[in-house]
């Protein structure tokens, strides 16, 4: 393996002990010395127990991945101990909760003993790692004190004097052992759900509206606790169904609507997606893809509704997918996607998964980039809401009006009226068609393909692998073309067409290899080897390296 100056800290322990806060704070730290972070969560679905656990992976370059050898490990509890342990990094530091691991590897520190002086001791417990995180940086008290107080601001001289405790209890084995080095100018932290929200509301979102679902429900989370500064109404209805119902609804009165939900979520969702087939109803449709089927394993990443996505619905009408690569991708194609929507009156469909969703990493999004949402508007004169044009859009008009404005699920002439005539049949059909068409045919202005090295052999990614894919690359120092399709519907066979018949590699999240077949099919590639990986967990870029170099040969 090439070698990479990354440093990995993970943190362990169970749900409620802050574990997610702890690593939060580390990326923070770590950001602010104008290194590049990759922070990952991986936790159960529950409230309070289990195991759960962050990673951060930071580097004075670009880093797209979390690592499995962790530098400094903290095990807050014996199941993090048992579980990580082995983990370890060569020269790398693991300090156990002594209180619950009393002998064992490592340093041990009474995390739970200390805590217990404060209230919510728990909780707490996340202070205490991050404390650690600050003495094995070289830290000295005054700024232990003012980097707590800033991450942890709510009661903060409690917490402060914890991490004072902790810190004074493990310095002299762990004080100043890590020095990392960074430009000093502090990086932007943004998750992949926050890149998403700001993206769209960027582009003109006007109401959002959701059931909570992992992967999706930090965009309701967070939507709803900046609805004021984004101008964004967020709603929580009481069904997927009513979700997306609710949403077509709104974009019929004008206001520009997301939703946002997971596989089981939008399959209640379909028929509400026919629905804004034939109405015509713009509506972005965010779906984050985890593991399955029914609820699966519900806090875990997959791949595996790529096909669901874009075969979604019944009848035939146009629609646009896509499928960021990264954070600052998924703020671009948010705004896009929104934008294709209204201008074409159609659903559309930001297709991630949970590693990327909730992935939170050090990243720039192009505000100024971001297109606005904005609709053909009716001009003047008798109304139809269905009006045959040229490309297939019809001019839109929203209430109050005097003229009639009619939306309708049934197949139906200009006007919106009702009709079962063939010959009207066949026109709505042909202008359906022709909308189809100037959609694909916008897409191909737009960025639906991004390419990676300039030579080598190839690896196929989509979504999140790309990122596994690219740290891949650069912890194994290989030399490959990484390409990833970021338009999926309609898919960009033109960018494609020199992949026609040659050899590659295929990475993806799912157990059928979706992805190699639908490749295979649309651009017609020869797929050597797929590397697959179906247990809920990311790919890890050093263990991804070996095996792609086996694949390339």
């Amino acid at each position: 393996m090439a070698a990479r100056d990354v440093f990995t800290f993970l943190v362990g322990g169970q749900a409620g002990q802050g574990v997610k806060s702890a690593a939060g704070g580390a990326s923070e730290i770590l950001a602010g010395l104008g290194r590049e972070t990759f922070q990952l969560d991986d936790y159960q679905s529950l409230i309070r127990g289990g195991h759960s656990f962050s990673v951060v992976s930071t580097a004075p370059g670009p880093v797209s991945s979390h690592y499995g050898r962790a530098d400094l490990i903290i095990a807050l509890d014996a199941p993090s101990y048992e579980e990580h342990r082995d983990q370890l990094a060569e020269n790398g530091i693991l300090v156990r909760n002594s209180d619950e691991v009393p002998d064992g590897e490592g340093i041990g520190a009474p995390i739970t003993s200390l805590a217990e002086h404060y209230s919510r001791p728990l909780l707490r417990s996340g202070v205490s790692a991050v404390a650690i995180l600050c003495c094995a940086l070289g830290m000295d008290d005054e700024e232990l004190s003012a980097t707590i107080a800033r991450i942890y601001p709510k009661d903060s001289k409690n917490n402060v004097a914890l991490a004072k405790s902790v810190h004074e209890a493990v310095s002299g084995d762990v004080g100043g052992r890590f020095r990392l080095d960074g430009d000093g100018k502090r990086r932007t932290l943004i998750a992949g759900t926050q890149a998403m929200c700001l993206g769209a509301a960027a582009a003109g979102l006007d109401v959002y509206i959701a059931y909570p679902m992992t992967p999706s429900s930090p965009l309701l989370h967070f939507l709803s606790t900046h609805d004021d500064d984004l101008s964004v109404v967020t709603v929580h209805p009481e069904s997927e169904i009513a979700v997306a119902n609710m949403a077509l609804g709104c974009a019929m009165a004008g206001a520009r609507a997301m939703v946002g939900t997971s596989g089981g979520g939008y399959a209640l969702m379909e028929e509400a997606f026919s629905l804004a087939g034939m109405s015509e109803s713009p509506c972005l449709f965010f779906l984050g893809q985890r593991s399955g089927p029914a609820t699966g394993v519900p806090t875990y990443t997959e791949q595996s509704d790529l096909r669901f996505a874009i075969h979604a619905g019944h009848g035939e009408f146009a629609r646009a997918v896509a499928s960021p690569g990264d954070v600052a991708e998924s703020f671009r194609l948010a705004a896009e996607l929104l934008d294709l929507a209204w201008r074409f009156q159609s659903p559309t469909v930001l297709l991630s998964d949970k590693h990327l969703a909730e992935c939170t990493v050090t990243a720039e999004v192009d505000i100024d980039g971001a297109p606005w949402a904005e609709p053909i508007a009716h001009e003047g004169g008798d109304y139809a809401r269905y009006a045959e044009t040229k490309d297939g859009v019809s001019p839109l008009l929203f209430p109050p009006s005097d003229e009639m404005i009619k939306w309708t699920s049934y197949e139906h002439d200009e006007a919106g009226i009702t009709t079962e005539e063939a010959g009207m049949v066949v026109r709505m059909h042909d202008k359906r068609q022709r909308k189809t068409e100037a959609l694909a045919e916008a897409v191909r202005s737009l960025r639906t393909v991004n390419r990676f090295g300039d030579s080598g052999p190839v690896v196929l990614t989509y979504g999140s692998t790309t990122m596994s894919a690219l740290e891949a690359v650069r912890a194994g120092g290989l030399d490959v073309r990484v390409i990833q399709p970021v338009y999926l519907e309609p898919f960009p066979s033109w960018e494609l067409n020199e992949l026609r018949g040659e050899r590659v590699v295929v990475v993806e999240a799912s157990a059928g290899g979706q992805f190699a077949k639908f490749m295979s099919e649309k651009a017609g590639v020869n797929v050597a080897a797929v590397i697959k990986r179906y247990d809920g967990r990311p790919f890890e870029p050093t263990e991804l390296a070996r095996e792609i170099e086996t694949a390339i040969g």
